[in-house]
């Protein structure tokens, strides 16, 4: 049995549809991949595009807000790590509503990313911070709520936001 509590993939995907997402753009995250990818590409009204780097990614996102068109990109807090530059100039210096769900990879449930003990989860926030970029914490259940505010905040703003989750999630 699942408590009301527990964050459920299925949630976040039905989040991030509800915010009129049309695409994901997405690299495989041993945080995410059972409970979000896997989800996705059994979706007909998501349209999945697997991406070898998360630059890549960057890029596709910032392309189709020029079409009108929303979507998120799916990875790993390494990999913002490894595509930092891509997002500083593509999503903040151009304004570009580049969504991204990260999975925290190996973040301690319950901790804080600032106070976990795995040093790539900890920087995580404060390059975020120190880049501008909005980013909120989906750890929790009700914390999927903050999902639709942020991405139609970046859309109206034109800016990044970044959806840092913050357990492994299984597909529920």
């Amino acid at each position: 049995m699942v408590s009301i509590r527990t964050l459920q993939g299925s949630a976040i995907v039905e989040a991030i549809k509800q915010s009129g997402i049309e695409f994901v753009v997405a690299l495989p995250d041993i945080t995410t991949s059972q409970g979000i990818l896997l989800p996705i590409t059994r979706d007909p009204s998501l349209r999945l595009i697997r991406v070898a780097k998360e630059d890549e990614g960057v890029s596709i996102c910032a392309a189709l807000s020029l079409c009108d068109k929303r979507s998120v990109l799916l990875m790993q807090n390494t990999g913002l790590l490894d595509s930092i530059n891509s997002v500083r100039g593509t999503a903040v210096e151009f304004e570009m509503p580049v969504c991204m769900i990260v999975g925290l990879l190996s973040k301690e449930p319950g901790v804080t990313p600032m106070e976990s003990d795995r040093y790539g989860v900890r920087i995580t926030e404060p390059i975020l911070d120190a880049m501008g970029v909005e980013h909120h914490l989906i750890e929790q259940a009700q914390d999927v709520a903050k999902i639709g505010p942020a991405i139609d905040k970046a859309y109206d703003t034109s800016s990044p936001v970044v959806l840092l989750i913050g357990r492994r999630l299984d597909e529920q």
